[in-house]
């Protein structure tokens, strides 16, 4: 009864609804008379193609000089669009909020010239004060990036599982299985797009696992052998060993190694 109690109660997001409350923040915010503008982030920035019952509202309010904290010490300017369930203060500069009627926000809130110094991926101007010069929403140019080299992954990843098979072997097991199914599962993943053409999808700059599947369905076809979860570390990382023998060139000794500790038994 209490699941289907739960069910019943669950409340189910649209993009109409997620663009509708961004809307109404951005109301909040000319309301306020001390803002300056409201950036709408990924999936509600240039990205509205994706948005679903799933996504979240991130955003930046651009405030006037002098005011930040204003915005962050407390919340009306969001509570009175509609009743907060919680909030959390993530960074100093914002919060994740849950809507009672099960939006959640992310945000930050920033001064016009805190944004030079801030990575962000580019965002789409929901409000803005006329006056206002947005150029500071625009994301700084990158310079050119230093890359790891892949003998440098794939070490990473070679030892990563060595790390996490020792200590899974010693009695640690759960800093075992996270060496192996998340610190190696990552370097895999920076390696993924020299083994697998990359599908149409939009890239997240800053976390690389995002739409993984859809990117890299191969690869994505893999995903359940290389974490088959905490009694499983051994074969996770046997699975993840044959990966890399299979598209690149890799130290024998190391592998000799992490095949011997993957069949210590308990």
């Amino acid at each position: 009864m209490q699941t289907d109690k739960v069910m019943q109660t669950r409340h189910i997001n649209t993009p109409e609804k997620l663009l509708q409350r961004l809307d109404a923040i951005g109301e909040s915010l000319e309301a306020s008379g001390k803002a300056h503008a409201l950036l709408g982030l990924g999936s509600v920035g240039i990205e509205t193609e994706r948005l679903d019952q799933y996504s979240d509202v991130d955003f930046f309010a651009i405030v006037q000089t002098g005011h930040k904290q204003y915005f962050l010490d407390s919340l009306h300017w969001l509570s009175d669009i509609h009743p907060i369930d919680y909030a959390v203060r993530n960074t100093v500069d914002g919060y994740k909020v849950l809507y009672a009627d099960g939006i959640f926000c992310e945000f930050a809130v920033f001064e016009p010239h805190e944004l030079a110094h801030i990575p962000f991926a580019e965002g789409r101007i929901v409000w803005q004060q006329h006056e206002f010069d947005t150029q500071c929403c625009v994301p700084p140019i990158k310079g050119e990036t230093d890359t790891n080299s892949q003998e440098w992954i794939i070490g990473e990843a070679l030892t990563n599982l060595y790390v996490g098979m020792s200590r899974y072997n010693r009695g640690e097991k759960l800093s075992g299985s996270r060496f192996v199914q998340s610190y190696a599962l990552d370097r895999l993943i920076d390696l993924v797009d020299q083994t697998e053409q990359s599908e149409p999808e939009f890239v997240d700059e800053f976390m690389s696992d995002r739409r993984l599947e859809a990117r890299f369905p191969k690869f994505a076809q893999l995903l359940p052998t290389f974490t088959q979860g905490y009694e499983r570390t051994a074969e996770s990382a046997l699975a993840q060993l044959a990966f890399l023998n299979t598209h690149f060139t890799v130290n024998q000794a190391m592998c000799d190694r992490i095949i011997e500790l993957c069949s210590v038994k308990d």
